[in-house]
């Protein structure tokens, strides 16, 4: 690295919206699934609970369950997450979807594809060598940094290896935040 001062900048990856998961249709051969508005279903047999996260297929509507807890006694559930199961909350519908633990159980993958978007601030001036960037990921969306940075640039992957320093691994998926720099072309 150099010792010159860097120019900061951040970048920050937001979420749009839900992500679809890649789930299997039993009715059509569809593998993706969405969320729709968010819908839980609670169902009661006696002092037993199941909870239920609907969610429907892109190609034929189909709507399929997600078990989120089965057969667990009432009084062992928080009763603000039981009154947000009820309301259909929406932040408990993305903090399930996000759970990797919730996505193992129930056997999908998240798609990420169209459902998150960078925000840059305006882009420094050629004088300002090097450049550091703090990217910030609001929410683990699995991103290839040189990926990013290339298509945020302008440059090539090639271009991106050779002037681009970084103590992650840039081809790998990052699921957290990370910080590069960016030196001066030759």
């Amino acid at each position: 690295m150099s010792s010159q001062s860097h120019i900061a900048l951040p970048w920050i990856v937001r979420r749009t919206r839900l992500p679809l998961l890649s789930l299997r249709c039993v009715d059509c051969p569809a593998e993706t699934a969405t969320t729709g508005e968010g819908r839980f279903r609670v169902n009661a047999n006696g002092k037993l609970l199941d909870v239920w996260l609907l969610v429907h297929c892109v190609s034929c509507d189909r709507t399929r369950k997600l078990a989120v807890h089965e057969r667990v006694p009432v009084r062992t559930l928080d009763p603000a997450v039981l009154d947000g199961y009820h309301a259909n909350d929406p932040a408990l519908v993305a903090a399930l979807l996000l759970d990797p633990l919730f996505a193992r159980r129930n056997r999908f993958a998240l798609d990420w594809t169209g459902a998150w978007r960078l925000l840059v601030p305006v882009p420094w001036v050629e004088a300002g060598w090097p450049v550091q960037v703090e990217v910030v990921l609001e929410d683990p969306v699995p991103i290839r940094p040189d990926r990013l940075i290339a298509q945020t640039l302008g440059l090539s992957r090639n271009e991106v290896a050779r002037r681009v320093k970084s103590e992650t691994s840039l081809r790998r998926p990052a699921t957290t935040g990370f910080t590069f720099t960016v030196l001066p072309a030759d």
